[in-house]
C-alpha cells in the first residue's frame, strides 16, 4: 500500500514537473500534515500572497527522495543529519532551524514503571519481549527510532518476534500500536491529535535523546529550471518570519500547543 503511494505521488509530480506561476510545492513530514499545522499556516500564506501552496506528505526519507528529483521547491523535514547531508550534496540552496517539538515512548495503560532513561525501557522491552510497532518507513521517527535501539545496541529487526515493523505513517502506526497493546515512538504533537488510543499513555517523555528539530530547505533551482522559486523564496522568508513564528507557536489542539518556533 506505501509503495503504491509512493508511485502515486511520483506520477502527480511528473505531470506537474512544469512550475506554474502562483503555486509551489512542499515535501513534508506526516506530522505536519496529520497534526493539521502546515493546512492551518499555509492558509494564512494564500490568503497573503494569492500562491497556492500543495504539499506532499510523507515519511521524512521519501520525502528527501522526492526533493532529490528537484520536483517541490520546499522540503520541510524532521532528520537533521540527513537535511545536512542533503545539503552538502547540493540539492538544497539554503536551510534553516525551523521548529522542534519531540519524541514520546507510548505503551499499554497497564505499564506503571516510572521510565528513568529512554535505554532502560527499551532493554524493558526487548528482555520481557512486549510488542513494540515500528513504522518502518525511513522517516524522521523511523530514523529516530533506529538512532535509540542503536544506543543499547540491539539490532531491532522484523526477524525478532516481539518486534513489528508495518510501513505506515505515524497515525495507523498509532492505531495498530493501540490494537495490540503495544509500544511504539511517536513525535509527541501527533499523539497529542490522535484520538483513537484508549489502550495507550505516554511511558517515557522529556529526556534528552527525544529532542525533534525541524528544518526548512528550499531547493536548488539547478536541480530543475521549472522549479517556482520566486514563490518558494516568498514562503520560506514567511514561514521563519515573525508571522510564522505566530502561527506556529499558536496552533494548538485541546488547548496544547504542538510545536515551538526556534528559528534564529
Amino acid at each position: 500500500m506505501y509503495k503504491l503511494l509512493i508511485l502515486f505521488v511520483i506520477f502527480f509530480l511528473n505531470i506537474n514537473s512544469f512550475a506554474k506561476e502562483g503555486v509551489i510545492t512542499v515535501a513534508s513530514t506526516t506530522s505536519t500534515h496529520d497534526t493539521g499545522l502546515l493546512k492551518s499556516i499555509n492558509k494564512e500564506f494564500t490568503n497573503k500572497f494569492n500562491i497556492k501552496v500543495n504539499v506532499i506528505s510523507l515519511g521524512t526519507g521519501q520525502a528527501i527522495r522526492i526533493a532529490k528529483d528537484g520536483n517541490v521547491e520546499i522540503l520541510l523535514v524532521h532528520h537533521t543529519p540527513s537535511e545536512l547531508l542533503f545539503m552538502k550534496k547540493g540539492y538544497g540552496k539554503v536551510r534553516h532551524d525551523l521548529m522542534y517539538n519531540d519524541f514520546v515512548i507510548v505503551g499499554p495503560k497497564t505499564d506503571t514503571k516510572k521510565c528513568n532513561s529512554i535505554n532502560e525501557k527499551l532493554m524493558e522491552i526487548k528482555n520481557n519481549k512486549f510488542k513494540f510497532i515500528s513504522r518502518g518507513d525511513d522517516s524522521g521517527t523511523h530514523k529516530k527510532e533506529r538512532e535509540l535501539w542503536n544506543l543499547v545496541n540491539i539490532n531491532a529487526n522484523s526477524d525478532l518476534d516481539w518486534y513489528l515493523s508495518v510501513g505506515q505513517g505515524m497515525g495507523q502506526t498509532l492505531l495498530i500500536t493501540n490494537n495490540y497493546k503495544g509500544y511504539t515512538l511517536s513525535d509527541r504533537s501527533t499523539w497529542l491529535s490522535f484520538n483513537t488510543k484508549n489502550n495507550l499513555k505516554i511511558v517515557c517523555e522529556n529526556l534528552p535523546p527525544l529532542f525533534n528539530q525541524y528544518g526548512v530547505i528550499l531547493i536548488n533551482k539547478q536541480l530543475n529550471s521549472n522549479l517556482n522559486i520566486t514563490d518558494a523564496e516568498k514562503y520560506l522568508n514567511w514561514i521563519i518570519s515573525d508571522t510564522g513564528k505566530y502561527l506556529i507557536n499558536n496552533y494548538k489542539k485541546n488547548g496544547v500547543q504542538l510545536f515551538y518556533f526556534n528559528h534564529h
